[in-house]
């Protein structure tokens, strides 16, 4: 039995259950952290639609110059309503 007791002592303490108790109960600290991840979240979300959307407009203007036939006239129109916008 002491043997059982001392093998689950040591797999809680491998587990460092009680830094994650002290981390759940302290709620103001959690809270705080919530918001800083989400904010960190949305920035990072935001520099990377804005990343993603440059490459494509990019790549539209390419298509642009190749004048590809059956979309270049479309694709010309959303580049030119895209520089008129900026």
């Amino acid at each position: 039995m002491e043997e059982k007791l001392e093998k689950l002592l040591g797999t809680l303490e491998r587990m460092r259950l009680d830094e994650y108790v002290e981390y759940v109960t302290n709620r103001k600290r959690l809270i705080w952290q919530s918001i800083f991840y989400g904010m960190l979240r949305g920035f990072g979300f935001t520099l990377g639609f804005t990343v993603l959307g440059a490459v494509i407009v990019v790549l539209i203007k390419n298509l642009v110059v190749e004048n590809i036939p059956l979309i270049g006239g479309f694709l010309a129109e959303v580049v030119n309503a895209i520089q008129e916008r900026m």
